[in-house]
């Protein structure tokens, strides 16, 4: 396991998984939402965010977590581990209103400097489009993953005990 892709919807549980696994590895970590984002939620312009992810999946080792769908292609190509933390969307709308709220303020380490959590208008529009793409996002991993490359070893865990068990097994 040299360079691992880390997929699934928001809340998921991408940014603690890749956390755990890259201090239990080695591994370098790289958050998709550093590239997404710019301080102070600015998002990045999709040239620039297609350039920035080539230079992460053209390293030898990495862990690179988040979705960024148009680079799937070329991140599974690259990758020799995926794992998809497919996860029931209710638990997910509930990770995400939960860290909102206990995070007010601040800014998640898997998020560039000055994006603390807010509650607004955003907020919302966010959590429904979790809701809205909950099928979508799915039906695109998997458009890619069929049939799926002999090179890759795919993990796909669907509930928390399965998360579990993995981060146990990978010793974190």
């Amino acid at each position: 396991m040299q360079r691992v892709m880390i997929v699934g919807g928001p809340g998921s549980g991408k940014s603690t998984l890749a956390r755990a696994l890259g201090a239990a590895t080695g591994l370098p970590v790289v958050h998709v939402d550093h590239i997404h984002w710019q301080p102070g939620w600015v998002e990045r312009a999709p040239a620039d965010k297609l350039r920035l992810a080539r230079e992460v999946h053209s390293r030898e080792a990495w862990i690179f977590e988040g979705n960024l769908a148009s680079t799937f292609p070329e991140r599974i190509a690259r990758a020799d581990t995926l794992i998809w933390l497919d996860l029931p969307v209710g638990l997910r709308l509930w990770r995400i209103v939960r860290r909102t709220l206990t995070g007010l303020g601040r800014t998640r380490p898997d998020l560039p400097a000055d994006c603390p959590e807010r509650l607004n208008f955003q907020s919302l529009e966010f959590w429904k489009w979790t809701w809205d793409t909950r099928q979508s996002q799915r039906t695109k991993l998997l458009a890619v993953l069929t049939p799926p490359p002999p090179h890759l070893t795919i993990h796909h865990l669907t509930c928390r005990r399965e998360v579990a068990r993995f981060r146990a097994a990978q010793g974190c």
